[in-house]
């Protein structure tokens, strides 16, 4: 029978990661400069794994192909087939990231036989004046975007925007953007690992010696111009119930405070969930059958299981992710 999922994150460092991934979030990598926890991936070559259980040390692949339906829904089964949709990470920012952006999907199969990649970004800890940068505040065609990636004034044109915990962002393919240093997030995107990086601060790798490359002649194609009044995404905070967050056709995130004790129903939905921690801990209880969450860990409920019981001690927050 399957029972909710965790799997053994994967840690990946990066020039601008830094260790809140193992002092705030308790991961336990002890890794230097670790950016990224891989939560759930299928990834090729990053594969998580089942962390426990009888199905411990199988991969999402592996799932998929035995259980098929019942373990991501049938209708998202018959759309992917063994391929599993989202990716899910935190991410640890003690540096900016590079300005970056991703290629839609119609772009990504054809040039990297590749989902694209939209995603979205919850802020779960931000320094004093961290910040985000997400789209632009000019407008800009081709020819004035290179006149300033040239005069290296990119970031001048750039949508900047202090940031504090909960804040929330939608990341749609072709939107240029950034994290920047002292922000720790939780990042739900499609399955991908595709992006084309346009300014990356001229740093120097030291694990390299080298700069990192940029991917200027594929991105120009990639960019969406198009300048918005506001990028921050608005929702309600109601306890113990799944507020709206970031619903798109590619995944549905809500945020989800609860209080005490919550009985979810998820017989309506098609689709596997995920729940990513964000604060507190909580006791799921499936099938009578007690499995822990805490702040920073990610547990996915197989297709199968309609009705789970949350219980905390006090309070506690969870993305609640969907397909």
């Amino acid at each position: 029978m399957l029972y909710p999922l965790k799997f053994t994150p994967i840690s990946k460092y990066r020039i601008w990661g830094g260790n809140k991934l193992d002092t705030v979030l308790n991961k336990g990598f002890n890794t230097e400069n670790c950016g990224e926890s891989w939560e759930i991936s299928d990834v090729e070559g990053d594969e998580t794994k089942v962390a426990d259980g009888p199905l411990q040390g199988m991969n999402l692949k592996q799932l998929i192909d035995k259980y098929k339906g019942d373990l991501v829904g049938q209708s998202v089964y018959e759309k992917f087939g063994n391929e599993f949709p989202l990716l899910i990470k935190f991410i640890d920012a003690k540096t900016p990231l590079s300005i970056q952006v991703h290629p839609s999907d119609e772009m990504a199969r054809k040039r990297h036989q590749s989902f694209g990649k939209n995603e979205m970004w919850y802020v779960m800890q931000a320094d004093e004046d961290a910040e985000l940068i997400v789209g632009f505040d000019e407008k800009l065609n081709k020819n004035t975007y290179n006149e300033h990636l040239k005069a290296n004034t990119i970031l001048d044109v750039m949508h900047h925007e202090n940031v504090q915990k909960g804040d929330t962002f939608y990341i749609p393919t072709g939107r240029v953007h950034a994290i920047g240093a002292g922000v720790l997030l939780a990042e739900i995107q499609q399955t991908s690992d595709v992006t084309y990086r346009i300014y990356d601060y001229n740093r120097v790798d030291k694990k390299t010696g080298a700069k990192r490359d940029l991917h200027n002649n594929l991105a120009i194609d990639a960019i969406d111009f198009e300048v918005h009044s506001k990028y921050k995404t608005d929702y309600k905070q109601v306890v113990n119930i799944s507020n709206k967050l970031v619903h798109s056709p590619y995944f549905k995130t809500n945020y989800l405070p609860i209080k005490d004790s919550l009985e979810k129903d998820y017989s309506h939905l098609d689709s596997f969930v995920i729940y990513m921690c964000i604060s507190g801990s909580i006791d799921l209880m499936v099938n009578n059958t007690s499995y822990s969450l805490q702040m920073g860990e990610t547990i996915l409920l197989p297709a199968c299981i309609d009705q789970v019981q949350l219980n905390v001690d006090k309070e506690a927050e969870v993305l609640e992710i969907y397909y």
